[in-house]
């Protein structure tokens, strides 16, 4: 299992946006654009919650980006 370090940026960047509830678009390796909140991760997963309440798991090593909307 990979060790799920707090002290990396990227996780407290990606925290922040569960906190705030921000709308994050994230692009994925297979070209997928997906938009919504972050609700949660750990250290292989986040979970995304889109505009109809449905909950996605994605991938970290599938992540392109992650920008925040608006």
């Amino acid at each position: 299992m990979t060790e799920f370090d707090t002290a990396l940026p990227g996780v407290r960047q990606i925290q922040s946006f569960i906190q705030e509830k921000q709308e994050v678009e994230l692009k994925l390796i297979t070209d997928d654009l997906v938009v919504g909140k972050i609700i949660w991760q750990d250290a292989d997963f986040l979970c995304l919650m889109d505009h109809y309440n449905q909950q996605t798991l994605i991938w970290r090593q599938a992540l392109v980006y992650v920008k925040t909307k608006g």
